[in-house]
């Protein structure tokens, strides 16, 4: 049995996730396809539009087998712990034979030497390293010089390390390596527009432009050339009953956090340095929203991103020791299932014959199936889910979803 593994947000699905899907499966000749997805936030350090089981049912309608969650530890983080958390959980399974990626680039060889060199750090590269940044680069940049001058062959590859999805990519390399995986990696190469591109002139676009035309427009009329039919009913339908939920929505929640908790510091959060907490007490009497406060303490050195990231996890109650922890459990000790394809029933007793970790398909019985530590890192993730469905319900004045009663999505 072939299997692919695809690591993804689908924040919203769009007709370049299903090509990718499409394409991934063609190339490897896939029987069946596992994606992870990030709950509800994600990796840009904000919300999701939509929540999980939403989008896990775009995913399944559009060509995904079986949807797993990436807890929300690594779902809002780093790239590097983005990759790891995602990488191990389905690795941990036993049964995905692919791990398939979409790219700027679309070379893999080029990726996979790129994350050879930064997985092994040889002494050369990062003696060359170090000399860049004493010599006052930012680390993307010297990283990006270290490596074309211990590689020239790269010089014409620069562009590789300000493209996302290159990043993503040899974070998930890397991750592979490091975890000795047997999973092969491939790529397909992204169409269309780039990430921060405006809609184009064809039916691929990027889905921070959908985003943007959802959070303006609020109907899918704009952008229903660029998102399968499956996924414009699916939203259309939740456009007429609620919103979308933004970073915004949770102002109030965040800047309450901040004030409880700004005569202890915030250092203890997960990518909060001190001088960040300082400047985060320094500047908490100009708070006005969440956005306005991450343009507020943004830098040359911190972008607005890693910002939002770091309030996101102040927020969130994730800190450095939650990610040590976590990390000591293998990343995932668990699979929780967001919803599956009736037709995977093959796939769904493989995974159960083979995975070393235990598949969480009713969150009432997880405690039994769970040791201690695993299940507290169940319960983090319940409680981070629950805040999201109290802010989006508070939006429609509508009663607050259950983690422990939403159902499957099975197709």
């Amino acid at each position: 049995m072939k299997v692919n593994g695809i690591i993804a947000e689908y924040n919203p699905f769009h007709n370049g996730h299903k090509y990718q899907l499409e394409e991934s499966a063609r190339l490897t000749g896939a029987d069946y396809t596992v994606v992870v997805i990030s709950g509800n936030f994600v990796q840009r350090g904000v919300p999701a539009l939509l929540n999980k089981h939403v989008r896990t049912e775009m995913a399944l309608s559009c060509g995904a087998d079986l949807v797993l969650e990436l807890p929300a530890v690594y779902a809002c983080s780093s790239a590097e712990y983005f990759a790891a958390g995602a990488v191990s959980l389905l690795n941990r399974l036993n049964t995905v034979t692919n791990l398939c990626f979409g790219s700027e680039c679309g070379d893999i060889s080029l990726l996979q030497q790129i994350a050879e060199i930064l997985s092994n750090e040889p002494e050369e590269f990062s003696s060359i390293l170090q000399d860049y940044m004493r010599m006052g680069y930012s680390y993307p940049n010297a990283r990006s010089a270290a490596l074309i001058q211990y590689a020239p062959n790269l010089a014409n590859s620069s562009e590789i390390f300000r493209s996302p999805n290159n990043i993503l990519g040899i974070e998930y390399i890397k991750a592979l390596l490091r975890q000795k995986s047997n999973m092969i990696p491939m790529t397909v190469k992204r169409l269309g527009a780039d990430y921060h591109d405006p809609f184009p002139g064809t039916g691929y676009c990027s889905a921070l432009a959908i985003r943007q035309s959802l959070s303006e427009k609020s109907d899918t009329f704009y952008i229903q050339a660029y998102i399968p039919e499956e996924v414009n009913r699916l939203l259309s339908r939740l456009l007429e009953t609620g919103r979308i939920v933004n970073s915004n929505d949770f102002s109030s929640a965040l800047y309450y956090k901040l004030l409880s908790e700004k005569e202890y510091g915030f250092d203890k959060y997960l990518d909060v340095s001190s001088a960040l907490s300082d400047r985060i007490v320094n500047h908490l009497n100009a708070f006005v929203s969440f956005d306005s406060f991450c343009d507020l303490l943004k830098t040359k050195e911190m972008t607005y991103t890693r910002i939002s990231r770091c309030l996101l996890h102040i927020l969130l109650n994730i800190t450095k020791e939650d990610m040590a922890y976590c990390t000591e459990l293998g990343y995932t000790p668990y699979a929780r299932v967001l919803g599956f394809r009736k037709t995977a029933a093959p796939l769904l007793s493989a995974i159960k014959e083979n995975s070393e970790i235990p598949l969480i398909t009713k969150l009432a019985d997880a405690e039994k199936v769970l040791d201690e530590d695993s299940y507290l890192m169940l319960k983090q993730d319940i409680q981070i889910s629950q805040l999201y469905h109290g802010v989006s319900a508070g939006l429609t004045d509508a009663q607050p979803l259950n983690e422990y009663t939403i159902p499957l999505v099975i197709l």
